[in-house]
């Protein structure tokens, strides 16, 4: 009678370590950005897939591969992630002529 009286309890407390099924949102919205840098700040106007940004460049001196340029809505754009083209003029001559995928929260350096 014991045995089975230990033989219970054990299959329960088994039965009850169940792991269950969590759900996990990080609550940030699906974007991605796309900032400007040149070698000095200037204003341009950047096309993205047909509608048009007036931004500023951030300072190449500003920004390394190591650190992050201060990204303000002057020089980032902030866009759905996914396939964009992009074009970017300056005095109306155009800079930079682009096809970019974008990643959800990716966000973008583009040199001119």
């Amino acid at each position: 009678m014991k045995k089975i009286l230990a033989i219970a309890v054990l299959l329960l407390a088994m039965a009850s370590c169940g792991v269950g099924t969590y759900s996990v949102e990080s609550g940030k919205s699906e974007q991605a950005s796309v900032s400007f840098v040149a070698q000095k700040s200037y204003p341009v106007t950047v096309t993205i897939d047909g509608k048009a940004y007036e931004v500023k460049t951030a300072k190449l001196k500003d920004w390394r591969t190591d650190r992050r340029i201060k990204q303000t809505a002057q020089n980032t754009i902030k866009i759905e992630p996914g396939k964009h083209e992009i074009i970017v003029t300056s005095n109306g001559e155009e800079v930079l002529k682009e096809t970019i995928f974008l990643s959800n929260n990716e966000s973008r350096i583009i040199g001119l």
